[in-house]
């Protein structure tokens, strides 16, 4: 399904640093409307892609009165997600609550073929949202089909434990089936893609050493020990170090990247192994705080340092090339923000099939 070579027109909302962007446009969507509010993230979308991001929030009547469009094959996008957390207490009077309802004004005015909403875990599955999920299921229903898929990015490979939502429609004029038969398409679809990631270790080797000409955007935050060390059986988990940002499985994936990067919530690696062929220093230090060994002080060895703008970059699966805007500080929270593309791409290849008229002709031969 990646060598598609006709283009649908896509509205792209909540846009961010283009992470959607760019696995859509893989599966041959042409975005004709982009939309954001961070100013950041609308110049590092300008520096990627060719078409134009609008400033602003939806809430805008400024804003929202630019999207006229016709015809619109698709609308995507992930409005903000902070409240439906796992730990979340989202106030329906929340502009964030008004946010992602407003994502399907635009599809009650544009009356696109498909849509595609992007959003936490949380809000897909857990009780506390029942009442939301519900209303944005109604919501889809007015002139679509719709179906709910969670998904881990690292299934489609993303090297990253990134779990996330997508609500997913296709307007009933071209989807010849039920809710339930676009459940089954869309599974089986995604199935077909799955594919294993790559790990850590990988990626930063084939960035190079951190400072590097080819891995130059380091984060300066130290890293020190924790003066009373939270345990955990994996030593992976738990609080070691410093700060939220945990240490990563060099042989393994990352964990989610969170917005909040770039001080010491930037997940840590260990030079030494990856690069050395060194025992883990995390393991090590582990295995003697659980055998009752004395918590450490001070800085940890310079082995151990956080993770570069280019790691994070490479670890949601963005394009080589791809250039970011604004401080350090914005870049690492604009790659946090984004979905990986490689997991945008493989929403957006089932979608894009589905307008081909693929869906119709599956429920028709089941």
């Amino acid at each position: 399904m990646q060598d598609r070579r006709n283009a649908f027109t896509a509205v792209s909302l909540f846009s961010g640093a283009g992470g959607m962007d760019v696995g859509f446009s893989q599966a041959g969507f042409d975005i004709v409307f982009a939309n954001d509010v961070d100013k950041d993230a609308c110049a590092t979308y300008r520096l990627n892609h060719t078409g134009e991001i609008h400033h602003g929030s939806l809430l805008d009547p400024g804003v929202g009165g630019m999207l006229t469009q016709k015809d619109v094959d698709l609308v995507f996008g992930g409005p903000p997600c902070q409240g439906f957390s796992v730990a979340g207490k989202m106030d329906p009077d929340d502009e964030r609550s008004r946010l992602i309802h407003s994502f399907f004004d635009v599809v009650d005015r544009l009356q696109p073929k498909a849509f595609v909403c992007e959003n936490v875990k949380a809000l897909g599955f857990l009780n506390r949202w029942a009442d939301v999920r519900a209303a944005l299921m109604r919501r889809g229903r007015k002139n679509h089909r719709v179906a709910l898929v969670i998904l881990n990015a690292t299934d489609f490979g993303v090297p990253q434990i990134r779990e996330r939502m997508f609500l997913v429609g296709l307007h009933r004029d071209i989807f010849d089936g039920t809710d339930k038969d676009l459940q089954a398409y869309l599974e089986t679809g995604l199935d077909a893609q799955r594919a294993a990631p790559t790990t850590v270790s990988d990626i930063v080797r084939s960035l190079g050493k951190a400072g590097s000409e080819t891995n130059p955007r380091v984060c300066a935050a130290k890293i020190t020990y924790a003066r009373s060390p939270i345990l955990r059986k994996s030593p992976y988990a738990g609080m070691m170090f410093n700060g939220a940002g945990r240490p990563l499985p060099a042989k393994k994936w990352a964990t989610t990247l969170p917005a909040s990067m770039g001080g010491n919530k930037t997940p840590i690696i260990d030079e030494a192994e990856i690069f050395d062929g060194e025992q883990s220093f995390v393991e090590e230090y582990h295995r003697h705080l659980m055998n009752g060994g004395e918590p450490r002080t001070g800085c940890a060895p310079d082995r151990l340092r956080r993770l570069t703008v280019d790691e994070c970059l490479a670890i949601q699966t963005f394009p080589a090339n791809y250039r970011l805007a604004g401080s350090r500080s914005a870049q690492y929270r604009q790659i946090g923000n984004a979905v990986p593309p490689m997991l945008a791409a493989a929403v957006a290849n089932v979608v894009a099939r589905g307008l081909d008229g693929g869906a119709a002709l599956q429920v028709a031969a089941e």
